[in-house]
């Protein structure tokens, strides 16, 4: 089933699956790079994308959101 895009509102964005593997996996590297650039410059937002890093981590490993029946 293809996925109805961050935009689909309450009926479409969860029920079609959500995003890739491999989308998760590059949001999860570019948040870890944003993350240690702003750390770098003490930035107190890093905390916020090292969250974004590890809700992203979690996502593509599987440990959090729907199950893959697949597996």
């Amino acid at each position: 089933m293809a996925w109805a895009g961050w935009g689909a509102g309450p009926a479409g964005a969860g029920s079609a699956g959500g995003p890739s593997k491999p989308f998760l996996w590059v949001a999860l590297l570019g948040s870890v790079v944003v993350t240690i650039v702003l750390a770098l410059e003490r930035s107190p937002t890093a905390l916020l994308t090292g969250a974004a890093a590890v809700y992203f981590g979690l996502r593509a490993s599987g440990r959090l959101g729907p199950k893959d029946p697949t597996r």
